[in-house]
């Protein structure tokens, strides 16, 4: 293992996954990685591996066919496997949280339905909450579910969704008016669905439209796209928790897990370009001598660790925290800016040291300077973020006049 983002309490179970993990991540992943991103071409075999190793039930319970491990272990997966490329632990991301939101919010059919199937990897999930004209007010979504007898009818274009053509199934939030008087809070009328679909793009069942691939700027391989709703049917079923109207508290519960993700990432990323700004520093000669015992040079890996264990530290604490079972939007918040922030640093020095090499394509730290910027803005802006962490700081210290 590297010296640097080592985690300490962990249990053998842990540990051995975590080898395992990383192995894969050398073998499997890291070698390919670069050539696959640069064709934008989706890892089949590597999900095929991830598979097999039991990756897509790591969390969810063994009575389900899962692992039953801890959203800690995960995020340490997390990180080990963006390390290799941070798109594939997108692909797990997004499936895990709609795992974690049936787990924690949904009945019993919909538990035994989908549970086992998910943690097979043979059903993977996406979810969706953002909408073309939105952003991050989540409040403001159009997107609308209303009941026709046994059914709901839902109508709406969504934006966005990571796994969106290779997903099987969808947790969508939308606006549902069903019982809750005019007046109700936006947040009190909004419920999650359960989409069930078929992987592919176009029209992949009568009324829901998955359109291509969004072209983007990295985090490229995985699928990232939008979602067309028209006269789609589903059955009251598939209502998340069988009750309308929790629909914002159940995303806003799967989302502190995703931010812990998003924070892992971070983590894996920034370790990744430390990696190899260190072993080029050693590499790479000038004025008769590796850059590597130049000042300059020493100062900005010192830089670079320093932050590669500070956000993988507090990524720990907001993992545990998790786990513990209390609310941890205060942390995971605080993690998430900081690993995002940190990793654009991060990867931005170890660019510097690659010099004109690093915009070659040639380099992999080319491919990790694109990947960088996403982490600022998935799972919530840095501005989100703030605000989050400044409202729980002003709960926690509030002022006795």
């Amino acid at each position: 293992m590297a010296r640097l983002a080592q985690t300490a309490g962990l249990n053998d179970v842990q540990q051995e996954i975590l080898s395992t993990v990383r192995n894969f991540v050398d073998k499997e992943i890291i070698p390919v990685a670069t050539q696959l991103e640069h064709r934008d071409e989706y890892p089949t075999e590597i999900v095929e591996g991830l598979k097999e190793l039991g990756l897509f039930g790591l969390m969810i319970p063994e009575e389900y066919g899962g692992l039953g491990e801890s959203l800690l272990t995960y995020a340490l997966c997390v990180e080990e496997i963006a390390r290799g490329w941070m798109s594939v632990s997108g692909i797990i991301n997004t499936h895990f949280i709609v795992a974690y939101m049936l787990k924690q919010h949904g009945t019993q059919e919909q538990k035994d339905t989908f549970l086992p199937r998910m943690a097979l990897g043979d059903v993977r999930g996406a979810f969706s909450m953002s909408e073309p004209a939105l952003g991050s007010d989540v409040a403001a979504i159009t997107s609308k579910g209303v009941r026709e007898g046994d059914e709901y009818v839902l109508n709406g274009q969504k934006m966005w969704l990571t796994n969106g053509g290779t997903s099987h199934l969808v947790a969508v939030l939308c606006r549902s008016d069903e019982g809750h008087p005019e007046g109700t809070p936006p947040h009190k009328s909004m419920t999650t669905f359960l989409v069930e679909k078929e992987p592919g793009f176009g029209e992949v069942r009568p009324g829901l439209t998955i359109p291509g691939k969004i072209d983007k700027m990295g985090y490229k391989g995985v699928d990232t796209t939008e979602l067309i709703m028209d006269g789609l049917h589903i059955p009251a079923n598939r209502v998340l928790g069988g009750t309308t109207g929790r629909g914002f508290y159940q995303m806003m519960d799967g989302v502190e897990v995703g931010r812990v993700n998003v924070a892992a990432r971070g983590c894996g990323v920034a370790q990744r370009a430390f990696e190899l700004g260190v072993s080029y520093a050693q590499q790479r000669h000038t004025f008769g001598k590796p850059i590597a015992q130049h000042q300059a040079i020493q100062f900005k890996l010192a830089e670079m660790a320093t932050k590669v264990e500070a956000a993988h530290a507090m990524m720990v604490n907001a993992a545990r925290k998790k786990d513990s079972g209390e609310r941890n939007d205060l942390e995971a918040g605080m993690a998430k800016y900081l690993a995002s922030e940190y990793c654009k640093e991060v990867v931005e020095d170890a660019f510097r040291i690659h010099g004109g090499y690093g915009f070659s394509k040639e380099y992999e730290i080319e491919r990790l300077y694109r990947e960088a910027p996403m982490l600022l803005i998935g799972e919530g802006t840095a501005e989100i973020q703030k605000m989050i962490i400044g409202r729980r700081l002003l709960e926690e210290y509030r002022f006795q006049g």
